[in-house]
């Protein structure tokens, strides 16, 4: 999985380049929000995000924001690490869209486990998207009937929208995945006998 490390310390960045490569990621690095944003553009951009928190130009929070209103903003998961751990903090990073806390000077195994948390939810968060993605196409291919269908008693013709007239399997046909085969009951088989017996 690709991982995206955000933060402006040269020695920190290469640290968390380094652990996060030797555990499986694959790791693009900014080291400002612009860049960061930038990055995460396109459909094979990064969905696991370790974003520091004071950065120049633009606070982790703002990219964090930035990040929850672009086209992937649903399926990436932002770990925030930060010095600032204080309980306001914390409560103005959840409310920009952070989903985890990492405080620094961080402990790498605990980074290898939010990470691998991270890393299952963004799994998890694709895989929905693609399970929706397919039911939404199958949706749009079921033809369903719902509601009143105005049938004639006698002739069986079904009366459309338009008040046009069709054979129950010219108007089936065109609203459902069904195809009629043609045959005779038996109770009508001996009422035709009849007739042609007359």
């Amino acid at each position: 999985m690709r991982v995206l490390i955000v933060d402006d310390d040269v020695v920190t960045a290469r640290r968390l380049r380094g652990l996060a490569e030797s555990w499986g990621y694959d790791v693009v690095a900014a080291a400002d929000g612009p860049t960061a944003l930038l990055a995460l553009q396109g459909a094979n951009a990064p969905r696991l995000v370790l974003l520091d928190w004071m950065m120049p130009g633009i606070a982790g929070v703002d990219v964090c924001r930035a990040i929850r209103q672009s086209e992937h903003g649903d399926t990436t998961y932002v770990i925030m690490l930060t010095a600032r751990d204080g309980r306001e903090d914390m409560v103005a990073g959840f409310d920009a869209g952070v989903d985890d806390f990492l405080a620094k000077p961080f402990d790498a195994d605990e980074l290898r486990s939010r990470l691998k948390a991270g890393a299952r939810i963004v799994d998890l968060q694709m895989r929905l998207a693609s399970n929706v993605a397919e039911l939404q196409t199958a949706l749009a291919s079921v033809k369903t009937l719902r509601g009143m269908l105005p049938i004639c008693g006698y002739c069986k013709s079904i009366r459309d929208d338009s008040n046009y007239w069709h054979q129950v399997e010219e108007y089936v046909g065109e609203h459902a995945d069904v195809a009629f085969s043609h045959g005779i009951c038996p109770k009508c088989l001996e009422k035709v006998l009849a007739l042609d017996l007359e």
